[in-house]
């Protein structure tokens, strides 16, 4: 694509919506991740449900934002 090309497109572009604009970069973005592989949103899926699990049981242990941000700067010497 020649630059004169990309600007036009740009320009073209900018004068969508800002929920349209949004819908082409979630498009765009989406196109470089290569295909969906099925198997990994099912895991991811139920990762997200063992762990709503434990926390809903009482099983898991729950850290305030402050907590965490310390556990973390500990963990990598800061």
């Amino acid at each position: 694509m020649t630059t004169e090309a990309f600007n036009h497109l740009r320009s073209q572009i900018s004068t969508l919506s800002e929920s349209e604009r949004a819908a082409l970069a979630r498009e765009l973005i989406m196109s470089l991740d290569g295909p969906r592989d099925d198997s990994v949103e099912k895991a991811w899926n139920d990762e997200i449900v063992r762990r709503v699990s434990k926390v809903q049981s009482g099983k898991a242990t729950l850290l305030s934002r402050e907590e965490f941000r310390t556990k973390m700067r500990a963990r990598i010497g800061q």
